[in-house]
């Protein structure tokens, strides 16, 4: 047998770093190449010496990933002739993760990346004749404007959507599965993911679902109502469930062909969210309720001005009635001991890694936050 050897786009991304150091301590014999943008080249390179010193003799990481340097939005992902040839030979398994995740991101970058880039990664895959598995992370999101339970094998059912993002992962995840009938597909769709459950690291602080968390950690003395009703339920997933349950889906043969919710199966209302944070931040919240629409006029308010970019984007989402059903994720998840950890269990960390990184970092008056998405 050819020894595994697996590409993965989007390093050294928040997730895609913490897949790479799961698969190469849980298999002592894989191979990786990370394919790297030129820009991302040296944070790579400190994020490979990381991996290296954190590895054990026992599960060495150290010389089994290499770093090319390549762009998914050119032809043949940005490779040379020979370096083409030398990954298409030897891959066995490709997980892609590259992607735009703004929701303010202009049509153009979204439509480059999201979906001609998954369309020549296909194209690289379908050139690998040893080809095992293609594990494309695409987002739940791809259901748009729909409502009520969202099942995982549905994705065109003519649904609308709030943003560039959302429409091309979207269209990305359409790409993917027409492809299917060629190659071994996995399609995973994370919900919003926040930071890590057991220590609350995340690499920035933009995701939508982080919104409320910055407001009621930030030294703003204004209180903030949570637009809407708050009865929505607001459902997300720590990173690190996020890689643990993903490595488990890949690992199980039957999942080939399928898709998978990696989503809280039990996700809290908007509200409940939003005071935990807020309890935990030491702030109360208005019993009051107000329209989305009044509540993105307040944040208008000195002081929150760098919120309002970011939150316009983020409250449709704090009351879309969307229940994602993860039939598939529970059954290969059952036994394995993996599981998505309650929000209530793990809100403190997050909370004490936000107050620390602000402690460290101040924000300045004015600075204005991105606004990707979950």
């Amino acid at each position: 047998m050819n020894p595994r050897h697996a590409l993965i786009t989007g390093f050294p991304g928040f997730i895609a770093r913490r897949l790479v150091k799961k698969l190469l301590t849980a298999d002592d014999e894989l191979g990786i190449t990370a394919l790297v943008e030129e820009h991302q080249l040296a944070a790579a390179r400190q994020t490979l010496a990381d991996l290296s010193e954190s590895s054990t003799a026992e599960s060495p990481v150290g010389g089994r990933i290499e770093l090319v340097v390549g762009d998914i939005t050119a032809m043949d992902a940005g490779l040379s002739g020979p370096e083409f040839k030398a990954i298409t030979e030897r891959v066995t398994e490709v997980y892609h993760l590259a992607a735009v995740r703004a929701v303010d991101a202009a049509q153009r970058t979204a439509e480059a990346v999201n979906v001609h880039g998954t369309q020549n990664v296909l194209g690289l895959a379908k050139a690998a004749p040893q080809l095992e598995r293609f594990v494309h992370f695409s987002s739940a999101y791809v259901s748009g404007d729909r409502q009520g339970v969202i099942m995982e094998d549905e994705l065109e059912l003519g649904q609308s959507f709030r943003n560039a993002y959302e429409a091309t992962k979207y269209r990305a995840e359409v790409l993917v599965r027409r492809a299917a009938g060629r190659l071994p597909v996995t399609v995973i769709r994370p919900a919003g993911v926040v930071g890590d459950s057991r220590t609350g690291e995340v690499d920035r602080f933009d995701s939508v679902y982080n919104l409320g968390m910055l407001l009621v950690a930030s030294p703003v003395a204004v209180p903030v109502p949570l637009a809407g009703e708050g009865r929505a339920p607001l459902n997300l997933v720590p990173v690190d469930y996020v890689v643990d349950a993903s490595h488990a889906i890949v690992a199980d043969p039957s999942s080939v062909g399928q898709t998978f919710h990696v989503v809280d199966p039990n996700p809290l209302p908007a509200r409940r969210v939003y005071e935990a944070i807020a309890a935990r931040a030491g702030r109360k919240l208005p019993r009051y309720r107000v329209p989305p629409n009044l509540t993105k006029a307040l944040l208008r308010f000195p002081g929150l001005e760098r919120f309002a970019h970011v939150s316009h984007q983020a409250i449709d989402y704090l009351n879309s009635m969307a229940f994602y059903n993860s039939r598939n994720t529970l059954r290969v998840l059952d036994g394995t001991g993996i599981e998505c950890p309650d929000f209530e269990t793990y809100v403190e960390t997050l909370m004490q890694f936000v107050r620390d990184h602000f402690e460290r970092n101040p924000p300045e008056r004015g600075e204005r936050l991105s606004s990707p998405a979950p």
